[in-house]
């Protein structure tokens, strides 16, 4: 978490003290989903009135999702989950998702990675097998940070504002270096899909994501069963846009799956 900036006039000590105290409920509420600011007053031994100061800061730099009487990490249709938070949940699908997704990928070709947590998890297994030499285009700080040392992995990373929230970069810089190239494969995932759309809750997110899709020659796109069924504020892409679906074995019923292959080539991982 980025640290905020001190109130003018504010003690050193005091500055460090609020930071560990917003850092504690960052932690907090990443791990549980959900908490109340009576909970979180416990927590810090804070007051309740500090609590909330601390929550609006937060929420301000969309941190958190504020409630009356608490604060969520979890994604509505508005407001999509901090990276921190998504990393946290469903490891065992976004595994799955990127095993397979990995069986789509030769030596010698160049893929583009997304901000998704999926796509971080595939990066994790690029890192561990011989799969170059490869080229690797990412906006996503940690896919960054897991590729920049490991051997015949072209790295190209994608900047432009950083969003620490999201520890990603967005905006047109990013967009026009990504409009720039051309690559073999895009894999990436998004927070909600009925069966013939994706929505996503964040427009600068909209962008860079159809910014990837049209540098793809081919699109791939992974998404685990808790995202089906559902939509978001803004519409990405029709799902026959993409060349693929690839979505977790549990990713709902025949019917679903039926009616998602109507759209879109599916593969359940």
């Amino acid at each position: 978490m980025t640290p905020p900036e001190a109130p003018r006039g504010a003690s050193p000590k005091r500055s460090q003290a609020r930071e560990a105290r917003q850092q504690l409920i960052i932690d907090h509420v990443v791990a549980n989903g959900v908490a109340t600011a009576a909970e979180l007053s416990t927590l810090t031994g804070a007051s309740l009135m500090t609590v909330h100061r601390d929550l609006d800061e937060l929420a301000r730099r969309s941190l958190v999702r504020k409630f009356h009487g608490g604060v969520s990490a979890q994604p509505s249709t508005a407001f999509e989950s901090s990276s921190a938070y998504r990393i946290r949940v469903q490891g065992r699908e976004k595994e799955a998702l990127a095993r397979t997704a990995l069986e789509l990928i030769e030596p010698g070709m160049s893929i583009m990675l997304d901000t998704s947590t999926t796509n971080l998890f595939l990066a994790r297994m690029l890192g561990g097998h011989d799969h170059g030499p490869l080229t690797v285009v990412s906006n996503y700080l940690p896919i960054m940070q897991t590729l920049r040392a490991v051997p015949d992995v072209h790295l190209i990373g994608v900047g432009g504002d950083y969003n620490a929230m999201h520890d990603a970069f967005l905006g047109m810089s990013a967009i026009e270096t990504i409009q720039a190239l051309s690559v073999d494969v895009a894999f990436l995932s998004t927070s909600a899909m009925t069966a013939d759309t994706a929505y996503h809750q964040e427009p600068d997110i909209v962008m860079v994501k159809r910014a990837m899709m049209a540098a793809g020659q081919r699109r791939v796109l992974l998404m685990d069963r808790t995202k089906l069924g559902r939509t978001a504020l803004h519409r990405l892409a029709a799902t026959s846009e993409f060349d693929r679906l690839i979505i977790d074995g549990e990713g709902g019923s025949a019917d679903v799956v039926d009616r998602l292959r109507e759209h879109v080539d599916v593969t359940l991982a």
